[in-house]
């Protein structure tokens, strides 16, 4: 069974910064992408930052120059540094990885971001 753990969610006044972090294990042979999604509320679930064969960054257009993403694939780790967090970033974040044929998600960490 392959597992999707997530940790770093919280609260945090804007301007500041927070740290999420992905472990996923189980039964994966490969792994192409990892990254993170969020929904906020009354949202679709939009893209945030995601890592593919461990080299290419994909960004939304929104989080730019805000929020970093590294990928371990020998660990299979993902996290995401957000930095200069505004209250438009809060949401429900989720952890997802891309498979063979199979794409994963995590439960979601809450990141909440006070005016």
């Amino acid at each position: 069974q392959v597992q999707l753990v997530e940790s770093g969610g919280g609260l945090v006044q804007a301007g500041g910064s927070l740290r999420l972090s992905c472990a996923a294990s189980g039964s994966i042979s490969s792994i192409n992408s990892m990254g993170w999604y969020r929904q906020a509320p009354g949202k679709q679930r939009e893209l945030v930052a995601a890592v593919t064969g461990g080299r290419t960054t994909n960004y939304a257009e929104s989080v730019k120059g805000r929020f970093t993403i590294s990928r371990d694939n020998a660990k299979n780790t993902v996290s995401l540094q957000m930095n200069s967090l505004k209250p438009e970033d809060t949401a429900m974040y989720y952890c997802h990885v891309m498979g063979y044929g199979v794409q994963y998600w995590g439960k979601g960490t809450l990141v909440t971001v006070s005016s």
